[in-house]
């Protein structure tokens, strides 16, 4: 299982989905660019020391992302998006599943969306239209290693 930040533009949002991935073991994919400098204290004040944990690769854009997610073999890519029509309950992940996470601002462009194998989304009420992304990381990569039992082992 690993996540994939699309763009991302709230360092605050990053760091805690970087501090959600060091604590469960899920390597992070940044593609970028981000709309912050990566540096940026309110990322590291979110993640706290705990991004020094956290298995971290950076992609200068979606094409070097996807040629080095197509060398990992025959990992699908699922997309998590609030226009999904696979309402998650309903989804089977697989251990070596990819979920990408797009920007808080804007989701991903149509390319983006057509590459992914399948994509997902959290069933909330209406008219609301959306959570906060690193609560949608959160909840999903949280259903995704329930049904893949890849929690870490304490």
């Amino acid at each position: 299982m690993r996540l994939a930040l699309y763009q991302p533009d709230i360092p605050q949002n990053t760091g805690t989905i970087l501090r959600l991935a060091a604590c469960l073991a899920v390597p992070v994919d940044i593609i970028g660019p981000a709309g912050f400098d990566m540096s940026d204290r309110n990322l590291r004040r979110s993640g706290l020391d705990y991004i020094a944990h956290v298995d971290l690769t950076r992609h200068l854009s979606w094409e070097s992302f996807m040629s080095a997610h197509r060398a990992q073999g025959a990992a699908r890519l699922v997309l998590l998006s609030s226009k999904a029509a696979t309402p998650l309950p309903a989804f089977t992940f697989s251990e070596s599943d990819t979920l990408l996470l797009g920007r808080e601002s804007a989701g991903v462009p149509d390319t983006v969306r057509d590459a992914c194998d399948a994509a997902v989304a959290i069933p909330i009420r209406p008219p609301l239209r959306s959570l906060n992304v690193a609560v949608a990381a959160a909840m999903v990569l949280g259903e995704a290693l329930r049904q893949t039992d890849g929690y870490p082992v304490p």
